[in-house]
């Protein structure tokens, strides 16, 4: 599998994340298992995808630390020699809290995480990726939530906050890179949050039936905006 296309998945030890680095590994794509803190997690999935004839390592990085995302993409460059795929699935949520009750750290850690963590890991994926610097194009999947539709009054406002910026920032990244040959920047309502295998497993087929078409012919160029698969 040397030749295959390589997909790193941030928060990939659990939930969606685990679900997508399994559905990829049985696609043909080498993985790469992004954990903050549970490498036992992350193990386990590496170990059902090589189990499965795939191939996959398990990297360790805090996307709410920039150092931490700059040597997780350089693991994943010496790992593997290439990137052609990012899905931007790690983020946090908090306990049930009105605005009013919610403290300025938990706020700026929820921020940090689920919106910057999210930008920094695609900036990285766009350096390796698009043409403009000499990459041979991918695509960057970044998942989003109904939260950010619905607001989630009295629960976690300031998630549905963070992941309604998500979905500005996967319009905007779409259109910036489309002619670079990065295959659209898109995002998934896919529902996977309780870690059990094969959960949402149809949206996120769905997605990399997507995904794949989208390598074969080469039609991101003319994909202005992302699509929501829910």
């Amino acid at each position: 599998m040397s030749g295959a296309p390589v997909l790193l998945v941030t928060g990939g030890s659990r939930g969606i994340g685990a679900a997508v680095c399994r559905l990829a590994a049985s696609q043909g794509w080498r993985v790469a298992v992004n954990y903050a803190s549970n490498k036992d997690a992350a193990d386990a999935v590496v170990s059902d995808i090589v189990g499965q004839g795939g191939e996959a390592f398990a990297v360790k990085g805090d996307v709410g630390n920039a150092a931490d995302i700059t040597a997780m993409f350089a693991a994943v460059d010496k790992h593997f020699g290439r990137l052609d795929g990012l899905v931007n699935n790690a983020g946090i949520v908090d306990q049930p809290q009105r605005v009013d009750e919610m403290s300025v750290e938990r706020i700026e850690r929820m921020m940090r995480i689920n919106i910057t963590g999210s930008v920094l890991c695609a900036a990285e994926a766009v350096r390796r990726m698009s043409t403009h610097h000499g990459g041979r194009g991918g695509s960057i999947v970044n998942i989003s939530s109904m939260a950010a539709i619905i607001g989630s009054p009295s629960q976690y406002v300031d998630y549905a906050a963070s992941k309604a910026a998500i979905d500005t920032f996967t319009i905007g990244l779409a259109r910036e890179v489309a002619t670079e040959g990065v295959h659209g920047a898109f995002h998934s309502d896919a529902a996977a949050r309780n870690g059990r295998r094969g959960r949402g497993c149809g949206a996120l087929s769905s997605l990399f039936e997507f995904f794949l078409c989208d390598r074969r012919h080469h039609e991101c160029e003319r994909r202005a905006l992302g699509i929501s698969i829910s």
